[in-house]
């Protein structure tokens, strides 16, 4: 590396410890750099941090999705009859929970909804998507084309965002380096290998439900749900909608605009939890059984509410429901039908190099009763 690009590169750092902003295309620039490892690696964590700390603009984040899309992500496009939907958390946010976001995912896909899943190992907490999918039997290291696949038969997939299958430039490097929340917990997210539409997407802080939809919105989305979940005395939140506390959003609609609102537990008659109740445990095996419990209906307590509420959103957003109230309550029945485990066992079914040994491992727990 020369001196020069490294004094030009550290000149940019500069300008954002000075609270000034950057263009996309700025933005895009100085993180090819970071995905071509052409800085030392100080100046590249300069560059996260300061951005971050400054608090990065909708041009400033879609700049560093531009560059992770373009350079380093594998492009897939699964034919499907209805528009494929991802829902996901940033991660780094204050209130750890047990993994949600996965649960409604299937149940969301139970109903007809194909999901294109995006996301990671663990990073701050005990078990990332990945993690526990692994841990049920999902093919969470294969390439592309098995994911494609899985979304067309299954109507269900993952792409393991820190697998250099998926971005096989630099991403799975630069993120398992990080442990604090920076801009990429938004760009990574959205750099999946399917160009979606629609998605609902957690952050870790309720500043950043408006500015994610607006990045939403400048890389193409047309309709978004952007939430963030308080716990009960509104001091820590969520990268999911949540039952123990308020629950904000900023809605990305079809006409471009974005509306924010904001929802309590009881509007849906839902009873609060108590953050015990949601806490991630010890053991991705222990994850992995409580997943299965909730969608097999043998929990219908606080961990199904939870789960409901949150695959209610994508119910909502895709129209299969006209409200999220009835969209909760679509989920709950998508439990009790059977469909929800159903899926699950298909997604282990199609997403994988050996059927039969995913298929076991999802068994263990699909027949494991707790109580004996």
């Amino acid at each position: 590396m020369s001196a020069e690009k490294a004094k030009a590169f550290g000149t940019v750092v500069a300008k954002l410890i000075n609270s000034q902003n950057l263009t996309r295309s700025e933005s895009r620039e100085m993180f090819f750099q970071v995905l071509n490892n052409e800085q030392s690696d100080m100046q590249q964590g300069a560059f996260l941090a300061a951005l971050t700390a400054k608090g990065a603009t909708a041009e400033e984040i879609a700049g560093v999705w531009e560059a992770i899309y373009e350079l380093d992500t594998i492009k897939v496009s699964p034919e499907a009859d209805f528009p494929l939907v991802d829902n996901c958390g940033t991660g780094m946010d204050t209130l750890k929970t047990f993994n949600i976001s996965t649960a409604a995912s299937i149940i969301a896909s139970a109903e007809g909804i194909p999901v294109a899943k995006h996301g990671a190992r663990a990073i701050s907490s005990v078990c990332g998507t990945i993690d526990i999918l692994e841990e049920l039997g999902v093919d969470v290291e294969c390439d592309s084309g098995v994911v494609k696949k899985s979304i067309e038969n299954a109507g269900i997939g993952i792409f393991n965002g820190m697998s250099p299958k998926i971005h096989p430039q630099a991403l799975g490097r630069i993120l398992s380096q990080i442990s604090f929340g920076t801009v990429l917990n938004i760009a990574a997210s959205l750099a999946s290998p399917v160009l979606l539409k629609y998605a609902v997407r957690g952050v870790y802080a309720k500043e950043m439900l408006q500015p994610v939809a607006e990045v939403m919105k400048e890389i193409g989305y047309k309709k978004a749900l952007v939430v963030h979940g308080l716990s009960e005395d509104g001091t820590q939140g969520m990268d999911e909608a949540s039952t123990l506390g308020e629950t904000f959003i900023a809605e990305l609609q079809e006409d471009g605009t974005i509306v924010n609102y904001s929802f309590l537990p009881e509007e849906f008659n839902i009873k609060r939890a108590t953050k015990a109740e949601i806490s991630p445990l010890a053991e991705r095996e222990q994850e992995a059984a409580r997943l299965v419990e909730v969608l097999t209906g043998r929990d219908n307590g606080a961990r199904s509410d939870i789960v409901c509420l949150n695959a209610a959103l994508v119910l909502y957003l895709t129209n299969k429901s006209i409200s999220i109230k009835e969209g909760y309550n679509k989920a709950k029945e998508i439990i009790r039908s059977g469909r929800a485990i159903a899926k699950l066992r298909s997604w282990v079914e199609e997403q994988n190099s050996n059927r039969e040994k995913g298929l076991s491992k999802l068994e263990r727990f699909i027949q494991f009763d707790p109580a004996l």
